[in-house]
């Protein structure tokens, strides 16, 4: 049997950014090509009887586009959609899941209530959010980029901008990830990103820096209209953009919590969890 869907609520998309953390500052610059390891190959985890669990419910939104909304046909699809239904497969329950897509403000109070398992929708890891839900592993980083115009043929390498030349959205956490990595660049500061981009586009500023996921949006929409392209590769830092996105879950299922770490890190091992995220992100972030 296919996971059951079960579409509650349909409201205006939006991004989600990543909080900061506290743990010693860190950057690493990857490949687009592929989703960042975020499990060591050899580890082992046991995969849990779930014999004595009659379901697992997925809540998730439809306002996180491309991990969850609605399609055109009128269903509830997207990164975490497919995710749930692989986890399910790869647990043997796949019969016994449903995913239901509530608003956003209701997830965690309808994981409290027990009215869901699990929450797929790209919550933020807060020391509130741990006291409330059990978190898997982390299966994927957002990371930062940065862009520049597609006519600036001889920009190659962030390290061949000059100070001033790059812009970035102040009081946000990529203005302190590029303080803290780029020191040299000294940015312009923006209000909004709307500004940011409008300002790349006239060539007030050679570069941009910012969310990964929402630049890549950007590059391929009428607004920028083929203007720009990414430059250089994705950066990742835990310590400012946060630990990831994880599914979160009942502190009362820790059956369940241990099930969704093993069937993550099966679908890792076997390379079902980046064929996922290239069906929605083909060319990389």
């Amino acid at each position: 049997m296919k996971l059951t869907v079960v579409s509650r609520c349909f409201f205006t998309a939006a991004i989600i950014l990543l909080s900061c953390g506290l743990q010693p500052i860190r950057a690493q610059q990857a490949d687009t090509s592929s989703l960042p390891l975020m499990f060591d190959p050899r580890e082992r985890l046991q995969k849990p009887d779930l014999s004595s669990v009659p379901r697992i419910r997925f809540l998730t939104t439809v306002d996180f586009p491309p991990f969850n909304f609605i399609d055109q046909s009128g269903k509830l699809s997207g990164f975490h959609v497919d995710l749930a239904r692989e986890i399910c497969r790869e647990l043997n329950v796949l019969e016994r899941c449903q995913i239901e897509a509530v608003p956003f403000a209701e997830l965690l109070t309808d994981l409290d209530k027990g009215e869901g398992d699990v929450v797929a929708a790209g919550l933020r890891v807060t020391p509130a959010l741990r006291g409330k839900a059990s978190l898997s592993r982390a299966f994927m980083q957002l990371p930062a980029r940065f862009a520049t115009r597609v006519e600036e043929k001889a920009l190659d390498q962030p390290a061949s901008l000059r100070p001033g030349e790059t812009g970035v959205v102040g009081g946000t956490a990529h203005e302190a990830m590029l303080g803290a990595f780029f020191p040299g660049l000294k940015p312009r500061t923006f209000a909004r990103r709307d500004e940011l981009l409008a300002a790349l586009r006239k060539g007030e500023v050679k570069a941009v820096f910012g969310d990964g996921l929402q630049l890549a949006f950007w590059l391929d929409s009428p607004d920028a209209a083929g203007c720009c392209r990414f430059l250089g590769g994705p950066y990742y830092s835990r310590t400012i953009l946060g630990d990831g996105l994880t599914l979160a879950i009942r502190k009362d299922a820790p059956l369940v919590a241990k099930a969704m770490d093993a069937a993550l890190l099966a679908l890792s091992r076997s390379g079902r969890l980046n064929q996922i995220y290239l069906r929605y992100f083909p060319h990389g972030l």
